[in-house]
Order: structure tokens, then C-alpha cells, then sequence
């Protein structure tokens, strides 16, 4: 018999109508308490003044006391018919006082017959309590607690209400609400296996017996890893979309806490949680924030994040595994995750959630201008997809965003194709800088620079074509040569990274033909370039004199950071070789700059020259020079 589904509970709602309810319930009874404090305080005209013995007679005598009540301690609280003046028994004088207080002596049997004969009505009383004082006295002890509960709600999240006090082990998960804006898989794309994995998550939660009759089990736990921005939150937003369950969400970075023992707490009562929704997703993003391998940290084995993944452990696949609970985690560095945490049993599924292709930039594209008003005759999605390569979900998004931005500051009625090469020029290459005034012979310098780079891209096998050259600054650099490769590339040959080399090297060797003279300009390249050489011989084995072999070991400390440092498992004499072979390549790489730009001379200063005039210059303008020159 299928089980019934359970209806997702609304506890948010609930939650936040409670302590908005509780909230107000404080305040009125913070306003009650204020007016009856207000309402106790002693009135000037009703405060009693305590009179000398020989002024009450002479009161008495006068037959202007009304009325009296006798206490047990032989105090005379009196009333006068109306306002007169009194003195106390310091001496000082009052006006239109009515009330006064005057102590008898212990034995006051002769007075009740005088009373009497004056007309006084009296009573005797017991011992009184001072309600005034008493509140009096005890107020400062209540405002220095409301001042403790206050800083400790300050410490916890005002948010929080009064119950976070004592909450510190609650788990900080968000459920799912059904009131929620749903995501679809139909709102993701650029990643089709995986939702194609996740989908079958999603259907065994809505049909469990369809896959259970042939014995198979649900997977206990799915990681999504992939760079950032490729859609892994987007993804377990859409799951929560589409499945009929109750769905947790909760970052890793909120278990740790400062106290020790909280985030094991945590662990527990969010999997307590989800345990009384069964079944239920679990999300946690970035799970590198608590998920990291034990051992490397500062803290030994009593380290709070230890506890708590110890707890997240026992919690996913422990002596208890009856549990009808799907636990979903993010990272985009799953090479720091504890081993025990991606074993089988535990996270079953590593769904990687890569670099989008061409297809996938196309389709992430159509979802994201479906938002905007674009001009259709003008914008082709194919050519923008096909000139992004290497841009993941939300570079595209910001790609469609800056479009929409810089069409809006035009004021025009649609986004058309200029807006998107604008857009894509500043997110590629960065902000144009109009306001930085070069000279007439930094400008000079600058576009001989850049047409070196050009033209050996141009005349280097396997090289990138090049799509646009600028000398306008723009970011940090003062000119940008931007190369697109045609097809996505996921491995390079030799000759496409000595072509890269080369085209590094080219604005130097520019400038050293034209001008004779070198330039900070080439200070970045030169990095570049260096860089790739010593991968090229210390980890991809591309170099003929050290051979195909691996140099250098890295010591990633997972706590402190990766990379920390790393330590050389070869000696001074094979550094010096590793050196000279870098240096050769780079040499190497710079010559071969030279000999293209010596051999196409008039096609350099012809770029250049043109880059003066226009300032910046795109393919076609490029592929006109080249076949000029070429037919020349």
C-alpha cells in the first residue's frame, strides 16, 4: 500500500506570526509596567509631613484634623479639613499641605476620648507595606536584567526573537516553503547530465516503489561540485522546486560557531528536523566550511569544526541508517573534502556541474533574455554564445544584465547586437577608463604593443583568432588584445602553448623593433608567460632536457590554506637546469615574436597606424589589413 504524502507544513509562516505576536506581548507588558510605576509614584500635594508632638496638639486644639488612622506603630497618619501650613520637625515650612504623621506615645488611652469630643473619625490599622519603595528599590535590579537580555539578543540576532537566548544548538536551516517562487528544471541549463541525475532523485521521492521493486536503493546523499557560478545552488533550488517534500536548506558556514559543541548540536537537530518531515531533502552549501579533512588543523582532535563533521558523519551513515532522508551538499573545492565524507554510503553521487559548452551557453542565453526586450533582427545568441567561451551560468547572466543597463542609459526601446559587444568587452577585458588622458607617445607605444600581439596571433599555428584590438585603457591595462578560440578547448598541445608563448612576447618584440627601447608595458605578459613556461616543464613534462617528469611538491594545508607553501623534492643542480629551461623557452618564445614581426613589418606599423586613427579595430578591419597586405 503507497504511503500517503505528507503536506509540507508551513512552519515558516507560523513561526514568523509567533514572534511577531510574542513581540508585541513584550512591549504591552513593558507599557504596563511603565504607568504603573508612573501611577505609584508619591504625589508633592499627598506626601505626608511628619510634625513635632506640640504642633499636633495645637492642630488638635484648633479642631482642624478630620480625620486619622492609628498603625501599630504608634503612628498618627492624619487629615486636616483644609490646606494649611506645617512644619515638620526639622523646622521647615510647607504650604497647603493637608497630610501629616505624627508618632503618640506608647501609651494613648487619653487621647481617644479627646478624639471623640473633636469629632475625629479614626480607625487603627496593621502594619502597612510601602508598595512605592518596595518598587522603588527593586528597579534597578529589573533594568539591569532587561539590559542583559537585551545585549545577549544583540549577541544572538535581534531577528531571533526572545527563545534565542537559549537556542544557541537550534539548527539556522530555512525550510522550503510551498509560498516560495518555485525553480524549475526547466529554469536551468548548461548542465544536462546533471539534472538528468537529479531528476531521478526527484522521481524516486514522488514514486519510491517504482524503483524499489527490483531492490534498488535511493542514493543517501548527492554532491554537487563544479566551479563557481556553473548553477550547483541553482540546481538544488530546482529540486526543491519540483519535489513534493519538505526541503532544508542551510550553509556549512552555519554550524561553526564560536562556543564548543554548538555545531555538533546543530548537526542534530537539523537531522532531527528532517527526520519528523520524512522524507526530506537536506541542503548544504558550501560544504567545504565544515566538511574539510581532520587532522590538518590547528586545534587537534578537540577543534570545534572536527566535532561537527564527526556529528555530520554519524548523522549521514551511522549505526542508525533507517532514516528516509536525502542529503544534497555543494563545493567548488571538493579536494579538501574528508575522505569519509564522499565514500559510498554517505555521498553516493558526485554530480559535477562543469564549464558550460557552446550549446549550453546558448541555452543559458534564451533563459536569461527571455527577461529582457532585445531586438531580434540584430542579436544572433549563437555568434554572443560562440564568443564567450570559458563563461559560466552567472558570467552570462551578468553579461545580459550590463546589455539591458547600457541600452537603458541610451534610452533605446530594445537591447540590439552593439549593446552586447559593449557588454561583453567589459566584462571581458574591464571598464572602460575615460577619464585616464594618455600622450601622443604613449599612444604610440601602446598600439605598436598591441599590433605585435595581433599579428603574431595572426601567423602563429594553432593561435586564437584574434577578434578585437584597443588601445583605450581599460581596467588596468592601458591596451587589450582579445583572442577567442573557435571551438571550446579542453586540453592543449605543445605548439598551441608555444603559439601562446609567442603571442605573450610579442608586444615586447614590438617595441624593441620599432623603438629600440623596452617598457613596463610587457610587465604582465612577462608574468604570464613565465608562469605557463615553468608549467611547462615542472608539471606537463613539455620540456626535451628535463623529460617527461614532475617537479616540485605542493603541501596544501586544508586548514590554513591551500598552497601554503611547497617544498623541492630535487636539488640545486636540477633548480639551476629547471631555470636555464625556462628561460630557454621564453627566449625561445620571444625570437619567434621577432621573426614574424620583422617579416611582416609593414603590416605592423599599417595596425598600429590604424589603431591610432580608430582606436580600436575588430576582426574585419584585422582581415582587411592582413589581405592587403598579403596581395601586396
Amino acid at each position: 500500500m503507497a504511503k500517503s504524502k505528507k503536506p509540507i507544513p508551513k512552519k515558516v509562516n507560523q513561526t514568523k506570526q509567533s514572534k511577531s505576536s510574542n513581540s508585541g506581548l513584550i512591549w504591552l507588558l513593558v507599557i504596563l509596567f511603565v504607568m504603573l510605576s508612573l501611577s505609584l509614584l508619591p504625589n508633592e500635594q499627598n506626601t505626608e509631613i511628619e510634625i513635632t508632638y506640640n504642633d499636633y496638639k495645637k492642630l488638635l486644639s484648633e479642631n482642624l484634623i478630620k480625620e486619622a488612622s492609628i498603625e501599630s506603630d504608634n503612628s498618627f497618619h492624619g487629615k486636616l479639613e483644609f490646606p494649611t501650613s506645617l512644619t515638620n520637625k526639622d523646622g521647615a515650612k510647607f504650604d497647603d499641605r493637608k497630610n501629616f504623621v505624627v508618632y503618640l506615645p506608647s501609651d494613648y488611652s487619653d487621647q481617644l476620648e479627646i478624639w471623640d469630643q473633636k469629632g475625629i473619625v479614626y480607625n487603627f490599622e496593621g502594619e502597612k507595606i510601602d508598595w512605592t519603595s518596595w518598587l522603588l528599590g527593586f528597579a534597578p535590579w529589573l533594568l539591569l536584567i532587561a539590559f542583559w537580555i537585551f545585549m545577549i539578543r544583540r549577541m544572538q540576532g535581534a531577528n531571533s526573537g526572545m527563545n534565542n537566548v537559549f537556542s544557541f544548538g537550534k539548527s539556522k536551516a530555512k525550510m522550503f516553503s510551498s509560498t516560495n517562487k518555485k525553480v524549475k528544471f526547466t529554469d536551468v541549463a548548461g548542465c544536462t547530465e546533471a539534472k538528468e541525475e537529479l531528476q531521478e532523485v526527484v522521481s524516486f521521492l514522488k514514486n519510491p516503489r517504482q524503483f524499489q521493486k527490483l531492490g534498488g536503493k535511493i542514493p543517501r546523499g548527492v554532491l554537487l561540485v563544479g566551479p563557481p557560478g556553473t548553477g550547483k545552488t541553482l540546481l538544488a533550488r530546482a529540486v526543491a522546486g519540483e519535489s513534493n517534500v519538505p526541503f532544508f536548506s542551510i550553509s556549512g558556514a552555519d554550524f561553526v560557531e564560536m562556543f564548543v559543541g554548538v555545531g555538533a548540536s546543530r548537526v542534530r537537530d537539523l537531522f532531527s528536523q528532517a527526520q519528523e518531515n520524512a522524507p526530506s531533502i537536506v541542503f548544504i552549501d558550501e560544504l567545504d566550511a565544515v566538511g574539510r579533512q581532520r587532522g590538518a588543523g590547528l586545534g587537534g582532535g578537540h577543534d570545534e569544526r572536527e566535532q561537527t563533521l564527526n556529528q555530520l558523519l554519524v548523522e549521514l551513515d551511522g549505526f542508525n541508517n533507517e532514516s528516509n532522508i536525502i542529503v544534497m551538499g555543494a563545493t567548488n573545492r571538493p579536494d579538501v573534502l574528508d575522505s569519509a565524507l564522499l565514500r559510498p554510503g554517505r555521498f553516493d553521487r558526485q554530480i559535477v556541474v562543469d564549464v558550460p559548452d557552446i550549446n549550453g551557453r546558448l541555452e543559458i542565453l534564451k533563459i536569461h533574455t527571455q527577461k529582457v526586450k532585445i531586438n531580434t533582427k540584430s542579436v544572433k545568441l549563437l555568434d554572443i554564445a560562440r564568443g564567450t567561451p570559458g563563461m559560466v551560468g552567472a558570467d552570462l547572466a551578468n553579461l545580459v544584465n550590463e546589455a539591458a543597463l547600457l541600452a537603458s542609459r541610451k534610452k533605446k526601446l530594445s537591447i540590439d547586437n552593439e549593446d552586447f559587444e559593449e557588454a561583453k568587452d567589459k566584462v571581458i577585458m574591464g571598464v572602460q577608463r575615460k577619464s585616464m588622458v594618455l600622450s601622443d607617445n604613449e599612444k604610440k607605444i601602446t598600439a605598436f604593443h598591441e599590433a605585435g600581439h595581433a599579428i603574431v596571433a595572426i601567423f602563429s599555428p594553432e593561435a586564437d583568432p584574434v577578434h578585437k584590438v584597443t588601445i583605450i585603457p581599460r581596467g588596468r591595462a592601458l591596451g587589450v588584445t582579445m583572442q577567442l578560440p573557435i571551438d571550446d578547448k579542453h586540453g592543449y598541445s605543445k605548439t598551441y602553448i608555444l603559439s601562446r608563448l609567442a603571442v605573450m612576447m610579442g608586444g615586447r618584440a614590438a617595441e624593441n623593433i620599432v623603438f629600440n627601447e623596452m617598457t613596463t608595458g610587457a610587465s604582465n605578459d612577462i608574468e604570464r608567460a613565465t608562469m605557463i613556461a615553468r608549467k611547462m616543464v615542472c608539471e606537463w613534462g613539455m620540456s626535451d632536457v628535463m623529460g617527461p617528469m614532475s617537479f616540485g611538491k605542493r603541501n596544501e594545508e586544508v586548514f590554513l590554506g591551500r598552497d601554503f607553501h611547497s617544498s623541492r623534492d630535487y636539488s640545486e643542480d636540477t633548480a639551476k637546469k629547471i631555470d636555464n629551461e625556462v628561460l630557454k623557452i621564453i627566449h625561445n618564445a620571444q625570437n619567434t615574436a621577432t621573426k614574424i614581426l620583422k617579416k611582416h613589418i609593414k603590416l605592423l606599423h599599417s595596425m598600429a597606424n590604424d589603431l591610432l586613427k580608430k582606436e580600436t579595430i575588430d576582426e574585419k578591419d584585422i582581415k582587411l589589413l592582413t589581405e592587403s597586405h598579403s596581395s601586396s
